[in-house]
């Protein structure tokens, strides 16, 4: 049998990891509910907090806020838990694990590890569940047909392994958060960019009731001319079926509602276009597609009339409010015989040109930025294989 050291470790550490069941270095329990729970809402700043699943960032490590209170009579029928106890949802997302930092009850949908042994680092078991190996675990193990669940026995039975050293314990946690603190400073660059385009956006166009935008290139001058969407754009209808893809695979990328599905050895269209969904869930969602690919047929192709932008025309096409052009009560649709008449104010090419390039050197560096996002995490997730010890080994 191998030793239960891990692939990747500290210099300065020796000696086997230890390997015992969640349940016999915590304890699980689950969260309660008090039924009906309007009667025990209040709004009382001294009351006691009562966290939902909606209320925790998915991405986020700690609990810090709960948006309701719950009367101190519910405390019988739910389950408090405290600063620094686990917990992790049983249901839908299950297995994702966050440190507490307040008191708060939580009801039936999450479960709380507590009274963790003195000698296990909580930051250090918070990755060590978070880990690929812990999270495979649960997904094994997981019951329920279309909606899978924990229960507290599954999680107890999670194989916990770590160094019996609680500084080889520190050190590891004090790593990969590090390296969180990295992802979260680079998000926050992602979405300062995000913010920074939106608000760029808000001034390149002009505002409602408005014929020019409130900042301009200084070589552009004079209003801009009031036009209908369908007199720069025009629509092409795709008869791809569902069943057309099913007999097709090559090197183009096909699109549907949700944006892309596979790729097949055919497109329809040779140069960039952008999309629209035309029929059901999601109708009046506007895509921007790459060159030599298709879309389903419950998509239109719009493509700009002369010299008009397509990146411009996007941009003026994510900005459209379209439901007000759906019809249809059991499948909603759009007809661009409708949404073709929208009122937009159009400026010369060279200025589209202009506004465009601005935008796309924008959503380049937003791009790049993402990559690096991604490229953080993927690191991550590399180095927790590595750093800590599957039960496999």
């Amino acid at each position: 049998m191998s030793k239960l050291v891990p692939k990747l470790r500290f210099k300065e550490f020796s000696g086997e990891w230890e390997e015992k069941k969640l349940g016999d270095i915590s304890e699980i329990v689950r969260g309660g509910s008090p039924r009906p729970i309007d009667n025990y809402m209040t709004l009382d700043k001294y009351a006691l907090n009562w966290l939902k699943i909606a209320d925790v960032d998915k991405n986020s490590k700690y609990v810090t806020f709960t948006k309701e209170r719950v009367k101190k009579t519910a405390l019988s029928k739910t389950r408090e838990v405290y600063l620094n106890d686990l917990i992790l949802s049983n249901s839908m997302s299950f297995g994702r694990p966050y440190i507490m930092k307040i008191k708060s009850c939580i009801h039936d949908g999450w479960i709380a590890i507590t009274n963790i042994l003195k000698d296990i680092d909580t930051h250090y078991l918070y990755y060590m569940i978070l880990s690929p190996v812990s999270q495979k675990f649960f997904i094994d193990y997981a019951g329920g047909g279309g909606i899978r669940n924990l229960n507290a026995d599954i999680i107890k039975s999670l194989p916990t392994l770590f160094p019996k050293s609680p500084k080889e314990q520190q050190k590891i946690a004090n790593t990969l958060s590090s390296l969180d603190s990295l992802i979260e400073a680079q998000q926050r660059k992602v979405e300062a960019l995000k913010k920074h385009k939106k608000g760029l956006m808000q001034q390149l166009f002009p505002a409602e009731g408005a014929n020019v935008p409130k900042l301009r290139f200084k070589e552009f001058s004079g209003e801009w001319e009031e036009k209908k969407l369908g007199d720069i754009c025009k629509k092409t209808s795709s008869n791809i079926s569902a069943n057309k893809l099913n007999e097709s695979k090559g090197d183009y990328k096909v699109y549907g509602a949700g944006g892309y599905l596979q790729n097949v050895d055919f497109y329809t269209e040779e140069k960039p276009y952008i999309s629209i969904i035309k029929d059901g869930s999601g109708v009046g969602k506007v895509f921007l597609c790459e060159a030599k690919s298709s879309v389903l047929g419950t998509l239109q192709i719009i493509t700009p009339k002369n010299d008009n932008n397509l990146i411009f025309l996007y941009s003026i096409m994510i900005k459209i409010n379209f439901s007000k052009y759906i019809t249809g009560a059991t499948i909603p649709h759009i007809y661009f015989k409708d949404y073709s008449n929208e009122t937009i104010y159009l400026p010369p090419p060279k200025e589209q040109q202009k506004i465009a390039n601005t935008l796309s050197s924008l959503d380049s560096l937003l791009e790049a930025q993402q990559r690096k996002v991604e490229a953080l995490k993927k690191h991550k997730k590399g180095l927790m294989q590595q750093m800590f010890v599957s039960g496999e080994d």
